[in-house]
């Protein structure tokens, strides 16, 4: 490893690989390479960062995967000039806020396989992320903030325990691909119609019993969304029961019926009974079979609760003192 860093100095080298080197101690003297861009540590025992690597001030990309780290080291929020930064594979429980809070260039963070249960508010402050990754971790909510996240593309929270995503994420105006499969999701924001660049979806693992109003169009051009309990909402034709109809209804349908026919006796003499045909004029017709009737009649119809089954921009209509979701009641009058 000592060569390494001799090496680089020597060099004046603008990365260090000191990957894999059984490091548990960052060598103070890796704080004298100045014109260092990239530092690889992945892969070593290294459970924090010596504050002499505040002089890094050109360090862009900075490798701390698969260390023994128990939090973000608060170091890293005054490298400002960080653009991507790599810390999977660690024992992190705790982001401090004030560990990610100056980091303003950062494009991409990577937070993979840790034990993180909350990120802080101040991830709205990286204002230039398009890229974060907290999969499997515990992660039980996501702040607010995250909507600040104007040029987010990619959006990585599978593998965690998140019952619910912020409002706010229609505000992530960039975002192309949202991977949240393996939660507890039980809905999506209403709003997520207004990410118009998504093209990438996975739900996949979750609770959802149905999608947001308007979901289906978004620009999607891949969706996973198995193992969830999505309610079906398929209108079907109501089953009619025998019917016991007044002669006035008997009577009114069949001459509606041959009031159709331009040839029928019934049609031409009608002319002459104005206040009969005021009577038929209020009569109607059945959406579904075409079949004329008088009184207000419910007919092939199929009711769905807004609250429990509304589904792929189709939604049911409830009147007042509904029935119940999938109940479809049988033609009959309601006189």
């Amino acid at each position: 490893m000592a060569e390494s860093v001799i090496r680089a100095l020597y060099c004046r080298s603008t990365s260090l690989n000191l990957s894999s080197k059984k490091v548990r101690d960052v060598p103070t003297c890796v704080s004298r390479l100045t014109n260092l861009s990239v530092l690889l540590l992945n892969n070593n025992s290294i459970s924090s960062l010596p504050v002499e690597l505040l002089s890094l001030q050109q360090l862009e990309e900075l490798n701390l995967g698969n260390n023994a780290l128990k939090q973000v080291p608060c170091v890293l929020g005054h490298m400002e000039s960080l653009k991507k930064l790599y810390l999977f594979g660690n024992q992190i429980t705790v982001i401090p806020p004030e560990a990610i809070g100056g980091l303003q260039n950062l494009v991409v963070l990577n937070l993979n396989h840790n034990q993180i249960q909350r990120l802080p508010p101040e991830i709205g402050s990286l204002k230039n992320l398009e890229h974060l990754s907290v999969l499997d971790n515990k992660l039980e909510e996501v702040p607010a903030e995250l909507g600040r996240l104007t040029k987010l593309s990619e959006l990585n929270l599978m593998s965690n325990r998140l019952s619910s995503l912020p409002k706010q994420l229609y505000q992530c105006k960039g975002l192309t691909k949202l991977h949240v499969a393996r939660n507890k999701l039980t809905s999506l924001p209403e709003g997520i119609r207004a990410l118009k660049k998504l093209q990438v979806v996975d739900v996949a693992g979750n609770k959802l019993s149905m999608f947001p109003v308007e979901f289906h169009l978004l620009p999607l051009k891949e969706l996973y969304y198995e193992g969830n309990r999505f309610v079906r909402c398929e209108p079907r034709q109501s089953v009619q029961n025998v019917e016991v109809l007044s002669l006035k209804e008997l009577v009114a349908r069949f001459v509606l019926r041959e009031d159709r026919k331009w040839s029928s006796l019934v049609h031409k003499m009608l002319l002459h009974y104005p206040n009969l045909s005021a009577l038929l004029a209020s009569g109607s017709c059945c959406a579904v079979c075409s079949s004329p009737f008088l009184t207000t009649w419910l007919e092939c119809v199929h009711f769905v609760s807004l609250r429990n089954a509304r589904c792929g921009g189709w939604q049911g209509l409830e009147e007042p003192g509904e029935q119940a979701a999938g109940q479809v009641p049988s033609r009959g009058s309601l006189d």
